[in-house]
């Protein structure tokens, strides 16, 4: 079942959650798909790393056969290239997303992730989608085709209001487009105990009702190193506190699909 991961604020972790739940989910022997719909591509660098090609198949490559009337057959497969991990596969992302999201929106072509997510869905166990930090076209294409979506939050007051916003158009793309869309919960990311504000800002928010997960994911520098490493935690430091956190978060958020 696919879960998007999505936050209109850039810069609360969407990236590093979904590759971290991603690997998880591989490791445990889960045949795992990420799919990076950022331009930016920050999960594919963090998945490929130096092993990212220039010719390697990309998303935009799948988004682009969208526009065309080609009568050659293509498959959403063809635009998933394997990571250095086992049972970790990557749709990559491409600059070209930008140049192309004007075209896919005025042909109406919001529901073409959907028709592939369908179809990719026989293959793999789990998939993770990676999304830009606003609500564009790719975001919607995201969540129409989706079961549900993580929310990263980073305990900041610009990202709370952000967060309201947010589960709104979450509400309006279920009401019009994905009756079957659910928030399954809101990450705590880069959560400092000790601080006040964090602490005042999470417990206000399970106050009033929103579904905050636990455990909340403690900061730390290791998580640099494992960018700069292109290995997510579970690679890099499979006994680190933040490694347990990523764990402990997958196996509620898998509770939560086969609840």
């Amino acid at each position: 079942m696919p879960l998007v991961v999505f936050n209109q604020k850039g810069g609360v972790g969407k990236s590093t959650i979904t590759c971290n739940l991603a690997a998880i989910s591989a490791s445990q022997g889960l045949r795992t798909l990420v799919i990076d719909l950022d331009p930016q591509g920050n999960s594919s660098s963090y998945l490929l790393g130096a092993q990212a090609q220039d010719d390697q198949p990309t998303v935009a490559g799948f988004f682009e056969h969208c526009l065309s009337y080609s009568l050659r057959t293509v498959l959403p497969t063809d635009f998933i290239v394997t990571t250095p991990h086992e049972n970790l596969h990557l749709m990559p992302s491409s600059p070209l997303l930008g140049e192309l999201e004007s075209k896919l929106e005025s042909r109406h072509k919001l529901y073409k992730l959907r028709e592939a997510l369908q179809l990719l869905a026989a293959g793999y166990d789990r998939i993770y989608i990676d999304t830009p930090p606003a609500l564009n076209f790719y975001t919607r294409s995201a969540l129409i085709g989706a079961r549900a979506c993580l929310i990263p939050f980073d305990c900041d007051e610009f990202a709370r209001k952000a967060l309201y916003t947010l589960l709104d158009n979450v509400a309006e793309i279920r009401a019009d487009h994905n009756p079957g869309l659910v928030v399954d919960g809101i990450v705590v990311n880069q959560f400092q105990p000790r601080a006040n504000l964090p602490q005042r800002m999470v417990n206000e928010l399970v106050a009033e009702g929103l579904p905050v997960l636990q455990p909340y994911l403690p900061s730390s520098v290791k998580i640099r190193e494992s960018h700069e490493q292109s290995l997510p935690m579970v690679y890099l430091d499979p006994l680190h506190k933040l490694t347990q956190a990523f764990v402990s978060l997958h196996g509620v958020v898998q509770g939560l699909r086969t609840a």
